[in-house]
């Protein structure tokens, strides 16, 4: 028999009996496993968004495509479909790809605007930087990822230009790319203006503009503005636009707007495992998605929940809100007491995203009972902290 046994954030699959790696030899059985997870109180709702299950549009449109023999590889009725739905939410004729993940829309959009000897630019918080795994320089042939910092998550400008200007010399990877997050890695957005002011930067010295909109749904929503004044009516070459985060399987669409920048994407894609042959599902709950707003409904929601437990938790003693809430993350500060409490009591989250703190994460299944829930822990776990200090409890 196999049973596959939890050990930390990895699952080690193992015959019965065999020593497992890391762990004690155990005997356990797959009903046994299955029954002490049951006992085990654990509240994920927060963690992330991508813990969330598919949203109801997007399983039936899945279950919609489910229908006899069709065209593998993209050459469907569906995946043309969810090409022209994106192509008049954005507003031009933009030329779309569908891959699986995150990780590779970004990394393969970005090998698409540099050469090995170049260099893309993006904050030190940065997705890219920070956890894909060398993604965007291994699928680039080498490109060097350069960071810089900024408050909230956003680009300071001036240091862009400083990281692009202070050397032009042979010896260093020429900037060739500008990369934003929308929205940012603490749950900030970009404004127009400010991403206007970015590309015109880029432009000024030739680079191109991408964008990781792995959580563009929750900006759009929270700007309160079309998709394209964010995209390139702003200046942005390139969207990786997130499915996944915001009620679908898996899935994300790479938009570019320049479409000559698109030129042999769909190779890179195939080299890169990322051809999906029975692409209607990964492309039709797209459909889904856009034809009814489920894709800015679902953000809303999300974004109103965040919204929700700012509230409560801001007026909790010894917790304090480290960055504006301007989509679905709520990111704060809390003693280390509190946060032992709170995994003790079998809370799931974060704490290692942006730039420390805990990171609770509202997602379209989020509910106004999760929110109170986790609000009425973090404060007991709080007023127990404060009584073991000596403080008012």
């Amino acid at each position: 028999m196999v049973v596959i046994v939890p050990a930390g954030n990895f699952w080690y699959q193992s015959k019965t009996g065999d020593k497992l790696p890391g762990m004690l030899l155990m005997n356990v059985t797959v009903e046994n496993s299955v029954e002490q997870q049951n006992q085990m109180h654990t509240y994920n709702q927060f963690a992330s968004d991508n813990y969330a299950g598919i949203c109801p549009e997007a399983l039936q449109a899945m279950q919609t495509a489910n229908t006899g023999f069709v065209p593998s590889y993209g050459d469907d009725i569906w995946t043309e479909r969810a090409c022209q739905h994106l192509r008049q939410v954005f507003e031009t004729e933009c030329q779309v790809f569908f891959v699986f993940n995150g990780t590779a829309a970004n990394s393969l959009a970005l090998a698409s605007l540099c050469r090995s000897y170049h260099s893309v630019i993006c904050h030190e918080l940065a997705h890219v930087e920070t956890d894909e795994c060398g993604a965007p320089e291994f699928f680039s042939n080498g490109t060097k990822l350069l960071h810089v910092n900024g408050p909230g998550g956003k680009f300071d400008l001036a240091e862009v230009e400083r990281t692009i200007t202070r050397r032009s010399d042979i010896h260093y990877p020429r900037p060739k790319v500008l990369s934003l997050t929308q929205a940012t890695e603490v749950g900030t957005v970009y404004t127009p203006d400010e991403i206007k002011a970015a590309s015109a930067l880029a432009k000024r010295h030739g680079l191109r503009v991408h964008m990781d909109g792995a959580r563009f749904a929750n900006a759009v929503v929270s700007l309160d503005v079309a998709p394209a004044d964010i995209t390139w009516r702003a200046g942005v070459d390139v969207l990786c636009l997130g499915g996944a985060k915001n009620g679908m399987a898996i899935g994300e669409a790479v938009v570019f707007f320049d479409r000559e920048l698109a030129h042999e994407f769909d190779y890179r894609c195939k080299q890169a495992g990322q051809l999906a042959s029975k692409m209607r599902f990964i492309s039709a709950p797209w459909i889904g998605m856009l034809e009814g707003g489920a894709w800015l409904k679902n953000a809303s929601h999300a974004n109103c929940c965040a919204a929700l437990l700012e509230q409560h938790l801001a007026g909790i003693a010894g917790v304090s809100i480290m960055y504006p809430r301007q989509a679905n993350s709520v990111f704060v500060e809390m003693p280390e007491t509190v946060v032992a409490a709170l995994r003790a009591a079998g809370w799931h989250f974060y704490s290692f995203i942006g730039s420390g703190g805990a990171r609770f994460m509202c997602s379209w299944q989020t509910t106004e009972q999760d929110v109170l829930q986790l609000a009425a822990a973090v404060k007991l776990a709080a007023a127990g902290a404060g009584t073991a200090s000596g403080g008012p409890a």
